[in-house]
Order: structure tokens, then C-alpha cells, then sequence
């Protein structure tokens, strides 16, 4: 009888597999590859924007171009440095399989609101029993990023006050509230971000956590030192998004300096943050942000949109679609 249950188990564990990678995978490629397709055929503004850049191949500014896609591997490398050290505690990752995971989970992501399929990328490189685990791992790691994209925020709506005000952007009435709203929401988050023993007693207290309180346990090991690291590759990250987007700024003749570009793109960030984002309509939504605020120190619309399309085009289109080809992958890393 034992013998008769291992058999079965096995046959069960190579059909699993068979249908995994005969049917599921390439299905799934087929539908991540379709959705990132029709996110780009969709976009209104996507046509004249890579008018745009065909026109700017002729000039020595090409090379900006080549400095932003080099970014933007370095980009996606510090998030993937990130989270090798973030899931540490319950699995060693090497940095390639980690790069390997983050451009996987973009490209769930960008087929997603709020992009929340990230984490269903990243998950599917850990081992069985992992998983789950990684899902609360995944989150913290990312409020890294929001508590300096917050901060940052504040410090650059400071920066633009005088000409937020002068230009009526908002009123001063509305300035302040929306300064002590933000100040607010980073001292909130940076606190829940170093207790987050907090949690764990407050899951522990829930009726029958026993069965999910497995879950947050990895956070135990998430000490001080742990969570500054992560803070702080998370600001060599915000940097090298400002640096595309002055370089891209630079390369459709935006006139702005580097600071107001700096303030600017850092507001952005934060408008862009609390909005509900819709992966068809995301081009748009980046560029009325970017346009509202970049168009205080500058005229030119126009090479603000290019630059905002262009970015979005690089940083996550292209990292989508090479994600979409590894998880044909996926399932043979598991062997």
C-alpha cells in the first residue's frame, strides 16, 4: 500500500510537470507576451513619442539614450541586490537568479493594476514552502522604496513652493495641508517599517493565526542593520531614476536645470505613488503627472511627454518583455 502511494505521488509530480511545461508555460508566455503587445499598441501618445526618438539618432544626444537602457540595468540590479538580501533570512538566492525573479515579476506586473504581480514573479523562483513567505518579505522591501520616494516628496514640495504657490498650482492652504499629509504619511510608514515586531504580536493575537502567522515570521530576522541596507539601495535607486529622466529631459530640449529637475521628478513620484495606477492607461497617467509639475520650470510639453513615455518604455516595457521569456524557464530552474 505505501508503495503503491509512493508510485502514484510520482506519476501525480511528472504529469504536474509535464502540464507545467508543455502547456502552462508556453500559455502563460503566449498571455504575458499578448498583454505587454497590447498595453504598447494601445498607447495614444506612443506613436508620435517614438517619432521622437527615431529624430533623436541623428544628434550626439543619442548617446543619452544608451546611458538611460545601461540605467536602466543597473536599475533593476540594485532592486534585484535588494531582494536577494531581503529574502536572505528564509533562502539563499544568488544575484542572477534574483535578477532572474525581479524581471519576471515586472512582467506580471505590467499586466496588473498597482502592479501586484510583481510578487507573483518573484515567488515562483523560491523554493516549495517559500513562497507564501516571500509575498510579506517582498512588501517590506518595497516600502523601503516608498519611505524614500515619500521623503524625497517632502523635501522637493518644499523646494517648489514659491513657484507651486506663484503659479497656482495649489493654494497656500493647500500646500500646507498637503506637506503635513506627506510628513505625516513618511513618520507613519517609517515607524511601521522599523516595528515591525508590531505585526507579528498583532497577527499572533488574531483567532486562528496559528495558520497564517507562518507567514510574517520571516520578519523576526529583519533587524536595524537589515532594514538601513535596504534603505539605503534604495536611494541609489530614486538616483538613478532622476538621472533617465534629466538625461531624457536633455535629450528632447527641456530646459531645466538639474535641481529643479531633481525636486520635480521627486513630487512626481509621490503624486504618481497614491494614484490608482491602470497598466493601459499607466503612459498617460505618468505624463499628465509629469507635465503638471515639470511644466512649472518649463514650456516645452511635448519633450516632458517624450520623456515620461520614454522612461516608462525602458524601464519596465523592455524589462517586461525579457521577464516574459524567462518564465518559460521557471519550471526547469525547480528541477
Amino acid at each position: 500500500m505505501y508503495f503503491y502511494n509512493i508510485t502514484t505521488l510520482m506519476k501525480q509530480s511528472r504529469n504536474s510537470k509535464i502540464f507545467i511545461n508543455y502547456f502552462l508555460g508556453p500559455l502563460l508566455f503566449v498571455w504575458l507576451f499578448w498583454s505587454i503587445y497590447q498595453q504598447i499598441k494601445k498607447q495614444p501618445d506612443l506613436e508620435t513619442a517614438w517619432e521622437g526618438i527615431r529624430q533623436s539618432f541623428n544628434s550626439l544626444l543619442i548617446w543619452n539614450i544608451v546611458a538611460v537602457v545601461l540605467l536602466m540595468i543597473v536599475n533593476w540590479s540594485i532592486e534585484s541586490v535588494k531582494w536577494k538580501i531581503a529574502v536572505r533570512p528564509i533562502q539563499q538566492v544568488g544575484f542572477l537568479k534574483a535578477f532572474r525573479a525581479v524581471l519576471s515579476g515586472v512582467s506580471f506586473s505590467v499586466s496588473m493594476p498597482n502592479r501586484v504581480g510583481e510578487y507573483l514573479g518573484r515567488v515562483l523562483y523560491m523554493d516549495e514552502g517559500n513562497r507564501l513567505k516571500t509575498i510579506s518579505i517582498t512588501i517590506v522591501s518595497s516600502i523601503s522604496q516608498l519611505i524614500i520616494t515619500l521623503f524625497m516628496g517632502c523635501a522637493g514640495w518644499l523646494f517648489m513652493k514659491h513657484v507651486i504657490i506663484e503659479k497656482q498650482l495649489v493654494s497656500a492652504i493647500w500646500f500646507d495641508v498637503i506637506l503635513y499629509g506627506m510628513i505625516a504619511a513618511t513618520v507613519v510608514l517609517t515607524l511601521f517599517y522599523f516595528r515591525l515586531s508590531w505585526i507579528i504580536k498583532w497577527v499572533d493575537r488574531l483567532p486562528g493565526s496559528t495558520r497564517f502567522a507562518y507567514l510574517v515570521k520571516a520578519l523576526e530576522d529583519f533587524n536595524a542593520t537589515l532594514l538601513l541596507r535596504l534603505l539605503s539601495l534604495s536611494v541609489l535607486r530614486f538616483v538613478v531614476f532622476i538621472v533617465q529622466y534629466y538625461l531624457l529631459f536633455r535629450l528632447f530640449e527641456v530646459d531645466i536645470s538639474w535641481w529643479q529637475a531633481f525636486w520635480a521628478v521627486s513630487v512626481s513620484f509621490v503624486v504618481m505613488s497614491v494614484i490608482p495606477s491602470i497598466s493601459l492607461i499607466e503612459p498617460l497617467q505618468r505624463g499628465t503627472v509629469m507635465v503638471m509639475i515639470v511644466k512649472l520650470f518649463t514650456a516645452n510639453t511635448i519633450g516632458i511627454g517624450f520623456t515620461a513615455i520614454g522612461i516608462w518604455f525602458i524601464n519596465l516595457i523592455v524589462p517586461a518583455a525579457i521577464g516574459s521569456l524567462l518564465i518559460l524557464g521557471i519550471t526547469k530552474m525547480k528541477k
